[in-house]
């Protein structure tokens, strides 16, 4: 910048400007819009009008870089998967006859997550028939919320704490599991939760896993939920999100269970066809293929049948004695075998 000598009319490129702390204030005024108007550019030189110009555009990118760090800072989909829970523990046992592993999964906020859905993986070393060991071989587990029922498999309704179930059947990894090789296994089930965050519309993913010794055999979880009759709303107690109650469940693996129920329907069929066992109603052939044991002896027969809600009728020649679920009863007439 030009000063005047005082012999010689001069213009400034600025107007006002007497020093440093004048152009740094220029500065600011200019990038930040103020305008106080006591500093303004001249025409005399078009270096300082392009100066200008470029240090208001990058003022605005410099502001807007800011605003999206901030706002991404503060949405940023990790804290959202803060506030998912799994259980400590999964748990094995029986759901409506059918061998089950589940977990359980829930949300401390109040805002929910959209469209949920729940994946498992069962890692695993596996050595194929050629010989080549997979060190971390996946297995996919199919997992809903209930056992049976219709929709997708893996999407879940998640609007309170929620049980997820695998069913351990004959397509399952866990299919020739027992609870005593349980222990002696190596693998680890990895399950993800993801979903659609309601305030922001971003897409969040937790995980967790567990290892053979965090699944409790013989366990079930214990209720969270209750009643408020004062408000007609419903409680949920956290506390208890991680406690499991004990249920009786067989220790034999789900194929063991399938062959002894499959050998002891085919001993009772063959003595009903052969006349040597008493004729057996019920309202379900299912029933009786689902008997956990049946044994006779002298005068007394004994049949043992996992819960089910449907009755079971043995007919003696002189009487009827009904069984209900998990019941042992006895006929008192003696019965040739």
């Amino acid at each position: 910048m030009q000063f005047n000598n005082g012999t010689e009319p001069w213009d400034p490129c600025i107007t006002n400007i007497h020093g440093f702390t004048s152009c740094f204030l220029f500065s600011v005024e200019t990038q930040h819009t103020i305008g106080y108007g006591g500093r303004t550019t001249t025409e005399e030189c078009p270096e300082a009008i392009f100066i200008m110009c470029i240090q208001s555009i990058t003022g605005v990118m410099i502001q807007a870089f800011m605003v999206g760090v901030v706002f991404a800072k503060l949405s940023r989909p990790k804290k959202r998967t803060q506030t998912l829970l799994f259980s400590r523990n999964a748990v094995i046992n029986h759901r409506d006859g059918v061998p089950c592993l589940m977990f359980r999964v829930g949300d401390m906020r109040k805002s929910h997550i959209i469209e949920a859905h729940v994946r498992a993986q069962l890692i695993k070393h596996k050595v194929t028939k050629e010989g080549e060991h997979l060190p971390f071989f996946q297995t996919e587990l199919k997992v809903r919320d209930k056992v049976g029922g219709d929709g997708e498999e893996d999407k879940i309704f998640f609007i309170w704490p929620t049980t997820i179930v695998h069913k351990i059947d004959s397509k399952s990894p866990l299919y020739n599991m027992s609870a005593n090789n349980l222990l002696r296994e190596r693998f680890e089930i990895v399950v993800m939760l993801e979903g659609v965050i309601e305030s922001t519309g971003m897409t969040t993913q937790a995980r967790s896993s567990y290892l053979p010794s965090e699944i409790l055999w013989g366990h079930r979880f214990q209720s969270l939920i209750t009643f408020k009759k004062d408000s007609g709303e419903y409680e949920v107690d956290y506390a208890l999100f991680n406690n499991t109650v004990e249920v009786d469940t067989p220790l034999c693996s789900a194929r063991e269970l399938d062959e002894r129920r499959a050998m002891y329907s085919n001993d009772c069929l063959g003595q009903v066809r052969t006349g040597l066992f008493p004729s057996i109603r019920s309202h379900s052939s299912d029933t009786l293929c689902s008997m956990d044991s049946l044994s006779i002896d002298d005068g007394h027969i004994e049949m043992k049948i996992p819960s089910s809600p449907i009755p079971v009728t043995i007919t003696a020649p002189e009487e009827t004695v009904p069984l209900t679920n998990g019941a042992l009863k006895n006929l008192n007439q003696p019965i040739p075998v």
